[in-house]
């Protein structure tokens, strides 16, 4: 068994992880190209925590221009054994209010021309993500969120639409016809490239507004949404802190931890090579010798 290392990932609002102890700020480079920000690590009630705002600093990176693989790759590289997303979405549902906190289950992905995966011409590869969010690091943050007062929902489909730009209200309708509950611009690829590198995922989503589908309701205004995110940041930290402090002492091994077993399709003797060493990190225990793992 090992010890947790929980990587965050802070949304819309929440770019800086606040009660981090010995904290220490840490450039790290990948193979993919640059990540959002500098990674900071440090400890929340004993447990290694190492916190990256997907937006970067001052919030300079649109959805679409976020470099995902980097930064799955970068909290890979940093020995993180599970991944906590903490996003700002719209409710599709009137019973999921402004306010309230969502542990996404199901995702819906109507994104366009984002990078979607590690792999690709010279190592073929290909996951299952039938449940892309992990059910026990998502169990885990529901309980913590609930014990800060918030009110919580268990489960919940989020489609991630590409944005920046809101939804129409007839795109708001149709995605309820779909059946989600949830929508965001940021989850996806990035719960996709979490499952490749073996990483847990988990994302738990504060409502900021409901989307244009109210036939009543103002269309959705970013000065609205940022007014809920300063009364939802402090009760984010405060979830990690309660997190943190809920954990078991030792980790017990996930399935999600050997996701990749079985999914190559590539023969190793045609691997190429220059794709295995941009893989040393997501994919190490398959593409290092064992002598360097």
């Amino acid at each position: 068994m090992a010890q947790w290392h929980i990587g965050v990932i802070g949304g819309s609002g929440l770019y800086t992880a606040g009660a981090l102890h010995m904290a220490q700020q840490i450039n790290v480079a990948s193979a993919f190209g640059e990540p959002s920000a500098p990674v900071t690590t440090g400890l929340i009630e004993g447990v290694r925590f190492t916190f990256l705002p997907r937006h970067g600093e001052g919030h300079r990176l649109g959805p679409s221009d976020i470099n995902y693989r980097a930064n799955i790759d970068v909290l890979k590289r940093c020995g993180v054994t599970d991944v906590l997303a903490l996003s700002a979405i719209g409710s599709l549902r009137e019973e999921i209010a402004p306010g309230d906190f969502v542990a996404v289950d199901q995702l819906i992905d109507r994104t366009e021309g984002r990078a979607r995966s590690f792999f690709g011409p010279g190592i073929v590869a290909h996951v299952g993500l039938a449940d892309p969010a992990c059910p026990r690091l998502s169990g885990y943050a529901a309980d913590a969120a609930a014990t800060t007062g918030a009110t919580v929902h268990r489960g919940g489909c989020y489609v991630a639409i590409e944005g920046p730009q809101f939804s129409t209200r007839a795109e708001s309708r149709m995605y309820r016809e779909w059946g989600a509950d949830v929508i965001g611009m940021t989850a996806m690829p990035e719960a996709r490239l979490a499952r490749e590198a073996e990483l847990p995922y988990a994302l738990l989503a504060m409502v900021t507004d409901f989307d244009s589908w109210k036939e009543d309701g103002p269309p959705v205004e970013v000065a609205g949404i940022l007014e809920v995110m300063r009364h939802n940041v402090e009760r984010a930290r405060e979830t990690l802190v309660k997190l943190a402090g809920s954990l078991p002492k030792e980790r017990d091994p996930s399935p999600i931890d050997r996701a990749l077993d079985g999914a190559f399709v590539t023969s190793p003797e045609l691997w190429d090579r220059r794709t295995a060493a941009r893989l040393d990190a997501v994919a190490g225990r398959f593409v290092m010798p064992a002598s360097l793992r």
